[in-house]
């Protein structure tokens, strides 16, 4: 079953230079997905040193732990969000560092049966955790005009929201709206494709975003580092559109003008020219570090 997913961390060898600064410490991966982050971070570490995996994806979750193989890893099927909580509960002061992937991990995205991807027809689906009710499908065929152009707007940055959602509601009228391939050509109806990337990338992220909570989640995350991150210790955050690295880079600027925390990199990294031409994922990765000082 795991090996049916190709699977290539991005920047890991970056992260763990910057991560990793105690052998047998504690480490946070916030979104474990397949594995290869910690799996890498593990060839690094100590014989006594931990990995708190945490992933909202049930089935993405399991084929980590068979994957990495390693009793110092033990996975959480919860969000990052609650790592605050667990550290607490397994009475640890807090983590010597923390590695938030913000992207999607191959077998989500390679999955059709998960609809996330544009490239492959499968339900309109979308959802992290498979057990959350709210689905890319509820959205685009119970939310009103306004909360789909909203999204639109402000998960999408998509300039041509209002023809969309006009269009999804028009659609949804004479047939509910329940694959990838369908919402596509709705797309494609009122913005015609130019270029490499489709007309609808905007749109699916949109509806990604807003059926997983992804932003309030990072802010939340972003807001209880000190809860996370013990004094000396570092949090990374591999971030992939706009709206996350504008959200991280303005919090990180606000922790270190409190004095509580230093940034590590003042300007967001980007993967290696060869890592991009070896997986076209990595393209629009961007690397921000922070470490807390008190």
């Amino acid at each position: 079953m795991t090996q049916a997913w190709t699977h290539i961390p991005i920047m890991a060898p970056q992260i763990a230079d910057f991560l990793l600064t105690r052998q047998d410490g504690v480490y946070v991966d916030g979104t474990l997905g397949l594995g290869g982050h910690t799996k890498y971070f593990l060839s690094r570490l100590g014989p006594q040193a931990r990995v708190l995996g945490f992933d909202r994806d049930e089935e993405a979750l399991k084929m980590a732990v068979e994957r990495v193989n390693d009793a110092r890893l033990t996975a959480f099927h919860k969000s990052y969000v609650e790592a605050p909580s667990v550290l607490k509960e397994l009475g640890l002061p807090g983590a010597d560092g923390a590695l938030f992937d913000l992207g999607l991990s191959s077998y989500q995205l390679d999955n059709p049966a998960r609809g996330f991807s544009i490239m492959a027809d499968g339900p309109l689906d979308m959802r992290f955790d498979l057990q959350s009710p709210l689905s890319a499908a509820v959205i685009v065929n119970t939310w009103p005009m306004a909360e789909l152009e909203r999204i639109l707007n402000d998960y999408g940055e998509e300039h041509s929201a209002t023809k969309i959602a006009l269009a999804i509601m028009h659609a949804r009228r004479e047939a509910k709206i329940e694959t990838t391939a369908r919402l596509k050509e709705i797309v494609e109806s009122v913005l015609p494709r130019r270029g490499k990337t489709h007309p609808a990338t905007q749109t699916f992220q949109a509806l990604r975003i807003a059926c997983n909570g992804e932003l309030d989640a990072v802010e939340q995350a972003l807001l209880s580092l000190a809860q996370i991150i013990r004094p000396g210790g570092r949090a990374a955050v591999l971030t992939f559109h706009s709206l996350e690295d504008r959200l991280v880079k303005t919090r990180f600027k606000e922790l270190a003008q409190s004095g509580a925390w230093k940034l590590i990199n003042k300007h967001a990294l980007s993967p290696e020219y060869e890592e991009v031409r070896q997986n076209r994922r990595a393209r629009s990765a961007k690397l921000r570090v922070i470490e807390r000082i008190l």
